[in-house]
């Protein structure tokens, strides 16, 4: 060999005691490589297709919550219409009957009231009971001969609890301490 004379592979191969590849070594490294391409592009599909099916899952999730919201209180504005009829029925009548609109005010409100207990609504009333600054706001201190000190004796305003969590704390009048 000159140094004039181009190399092939195979010579520079051979020059460094590598095996050369027959024809069918070559073919058989070809079809390897062909397999591994393939597996390859057949990956990158299944990906593609997994990562777009993550993104329509996430918009899909993200349209229920935004269902959910803007229809969570169907259940409790449907319960609640049968009270809207009625004060609407007592608002409609002409006659000057105060005890009979009395009673078509006091079962408006039981029923106010059930409505509002099977929704998770309590009412917090704690005449009689020591005051609990977690549930009731104290407005005054009042001169109470026989109550105990910083016990409630008025209650202003009830407070309210929605599952166990305050809603509103009662307004309350508490017993002067001695």
């Amino acid at each position: 060999m000159h140094d004039s004379d181009p190399q092939t592979p195979d010579d520079v191969r051979a020059e460094n005691n590598e095996p050369t590849l027959t024809a069918p070594e070559v073919d058989a490294l070809r079809a390897e490589l062909a397999a591994a391409q393939a597996s390859v592009a057949e990956l990158r599909d299944t990906m593609l297709r997994e990562r777009a099916e993550l993104e329509n899952q996430r918009r899909r999730q993200q349209r229920d919550m935004e269902q959910a919201r803007r229809f969570a209180n169907e259940k409790l504005l449907n319960e609640l219409l049968p009270v809207y009829d009625g004060l609407e029925r007592g608002l409609a009548v002409e006659t000057g009957d105060v005890a009979a609109m009395r009673e078509g005010i006091s079962l408006t409100l039981k029923e106010l009231l059930r409505i509002a207990g099977n929704n998770g609504l309590v009412q917090v009333d704690p005449l009689g009971q020591s005051l609990d600054p977690e549930r009731h706001h104290a407005v005054s201190v009042v001169d109470a001969p026989g109550s105990p000190p910083n016990s409630v004796v008025t209650v202003l305003q009830k407070g309210y609890l929605l599952n166990d969590r305050l809603l509103r704390p009662a307004l309350v009048a508490v017993a002067k301490g001695d």
